[in-house]
């Protein structure tokens, strides 16, 4: 579990979904755009969801667990950023597993 960590909350994320919000999150505030970063908490940290309200002015660390960033899926991208540009903001949603979104780019 990989962990993003803003002003002082540390949230726990798969590495590999950690590096699909990095990604649509670092587009946004490049752009100097504050948003709303929601997801679901997993049974073991109560259920339920939980939101961050994203500002370009505060820090921002991602931090990972492997050592080998993960493949990126363009059609989960594509999905996380066009939730970030909703009026709810940018939802972690589940990735996509169709035909298309199996052609992952390498990073790093």
């Amino acid at each position: 579990m990989g962990k993003l960590v803003y002003n002082s909350v540390v949230v726990d994320f798969d590495d590999r979904a950690l590096v699909h919000l990095q990604i649509v999150i670092g587009s946004k505030l490049r752009r100097g755009e504050s948003f709303f970063l929601s997801w679901h908490e997993p049974p073991t940290g109560g259920s339920g969801r939980a939101s961050l309200w994203l500002h370009p002015s505060i820090p921002l660390h991602f931090k990972y667990v492997e050592g080998e960033a993960p493949s990126i899926n363009r059609a989960w991208i594509d999905a996380l950023t066009a939730s970030a540009n909703s009026g709810q903001g940018l939802v972690l949603s589940t990735e996509p597993r169709t035909q298309a979104s199996r052609q992952h780019l390498r990073v790093g």
